[in-house]
């Protein structure tokens, strides 16, 4: 069974203007939110923050989790 990706207008996903957002808030770079993403066990990279912000990226449902538990907010904030 082949997984179909939908885009949201232009974008793969609908939180990567929040995850940039919440990135900046806090002065992070691209580099450092993927070293917190893996230091908590998830397999990102700067070039995955970067696609996932500009919308050239999907991002499963258990990445949002991840994305969420390192900024320290609930998944319903990333998906307003």
């Amino acid at each position: 069974m082949a997984v179909k990706i939908y885009w949201h207008g232009d974008s793969k996903n609908i939180i990567g203007e929040r995850i940039r957002a919440l990135r900046t808030e806090r002065g992070w770079t691209q580099k450092h939110l993927a070293e917190l993403l893996q230091l908590a066990g998830y397999d990102f990279t700067d070039l995955t923050v970067l696609r996932i912000e500009n919308g050239t990226r999907f991002v499963p449902d258990y990445e949002v989790k991840a994305l969420a538990e390192v900024f320290g907010v609930q998944y319903e904030t990333l998906l307003d």
